[in-house]
């Protein structure tokens, strides 16, 4: 990602002298635990990254919205109207920020004048780790700080902005996980959160003598895919059931033990399945950060096995290539826990390795993955950074 300065000058070659453009960052995010339950009313344990998108704005004298991205240079400059329909016909990837000034134009607040906008980015796109949240967060500030909307909203009202942003108008009906921490996010912590009631807790996750490994297979998910959405309707299945019997807004009001009591009244064996996932998960995560929280990482990495094998099993979201990493890591010395993050269907693995295997451990998984798939994966070591926010 280009540096500030260098920004600033695409900017004015782009849109000419003027006042200075305002920056601001907005961080991708990885899910240490606790996939597919966020939007099960359960809990998520994820933290903010240090990669993320940067945004340049200056406002205009007319309505126009103009928006450029360094990452899709050949797109050019891209003009949209407050009023263009959302999304394009094409699904361009201006959608995302032009949905949040949708959103704040529907949440009653004016917008009385377009912008100009620059964005750059170094999350890999599609890649569970945020980076549609990490753009909505980054415009929902920019509009907020721009047009003098500071002292109204604060950052967890953006995260909901963002969340109703990509289900009304880039058709995701997610939950608030990635939204929420990029919105939140703080340096050397995680962030323990009850998606349903969004109480959350910092915790402290400074990895002294450890790194926070990415690792890319390189395929791309699609969240608005029907496999995400079949999903959300199989959960809502199995609650449905289990609301005959148990006084239940979200699956993840249950525990595992009531869940074996109760599971023979979820009638369709699918929706057991993908039931016994999000309530485990949910547990699991509760005790991941308790194990944190205790110095054990020998347990939180035990968890973390789990829970793929669930995902992979259970809720059925995972892919060959990723159990393959997760596979792989698993047998290094040097890994303390690894998992895909995120919702599934290709992206990334999160891994915890110590940093004197480090180098050996991206050899080793590197190779592996090349001979299995004739492809290349790809290693971000990422530390843990602070939420969305003005440079």
């Amino acid at each position: 990602m280009m540096d500030k300065n260098s920004l600033i000058e695409k900017f004015t070659d782009l849109y000419g002298d003027g006042s200075e453009p305002a920056v601001f960052f907005a961080p991708g995010v990885v899910n240490l635990i606790g996939d597919h339950t966020d939007y099960n009313g359960g809990h998520v344990f994820p933290c903010a990254l240090t990669y993320g998108t940067v945004g340049l704005i200056r406002k205009r004298t007319d309505r126009q919205i103009n928006f450029y991205s360094v990452n899709f240079e050949e797109d050019g400059i891209i003009s949209r109207m407050p009023d263009d329909p959302v999304p394009t016909e094409n699904h361009s990837w201006t959608d995302y920020p032009m949905g949040i000034f949708r959103t704040f134009a529907d949440k009653g607040f004016e917008i009385p004048s377009g912008a100009d906008i620059l964005i750059s980015g170094d999350i890999p796109i599609r890649s569970g780790l945020s980076s549609s949240s990490s753009i909505e967060l980054l415009t929902a500030l920019m509009i907020r700080d721009t047009y003098g909307l500071t002292s109204e909203l604060t950052r967890i009202d953006l995260a909901q902005f963002a969340q109703y942003s990509e289900g009304r108008y880039n058709g995701i009906a997610c939950g608030i996980m990635g939204q929420f921490t990029s919105a939140m996010g703080k340096k050397d912590n995680a962030i323990f959160l009850h998606t349903n009631t969004l109480h959350f807790r910092y915790a402290p996750f400074k990895l002294e003598g450890l790194s926070l490994v990415i690792a890319n297979t390189n395929i791309r998910h699609s969240l608005s895919e029907t496999a995400y959405s079949k999903r959300q309707e199989e959960c809502a299945l199995a609650l449905h059931d289990l609301k005959k019997l148990l006084p239940l807004h979200y699956l993840c009001d249950i525990l595992g033990e009531q869940y074996e009591e109760y599971r023979t009244c979820i009638h369709d064996t699918v929706a057991r399945k993908r039931a016994k996932h999000v309530i485990y998960e949910n547990q699991r995560t509760i005790q991941a950060s308790s194990a944190l929280a205790a110095g054990n990482l020998k347990r939180f990495g035990m968890l973390m096995k789990d829970s793929q094998i669930s995902l992979r099993d259970d809720f059925e979201v995972s892919c060959p290539e990723l159990d393959f990493l997760s596979s792989q890591a698993w047998e290094q010395p040097s890994c303390i826990g690894a998992r895909m993050t995120g919702a599934g269907f290709g992206g990334c693995t999160v891994n915890i390795v110590r940093n004197d295997g480090m180098e050996d451990f991206i050899g080793t998984l590197g190779e592996a993955y090349e001979k299995q798939f004739g492809r290349k994966a790809e290693f971000y070591c990422a530390g843990v950074g602070d939420g969305v926010r003005a440079l």
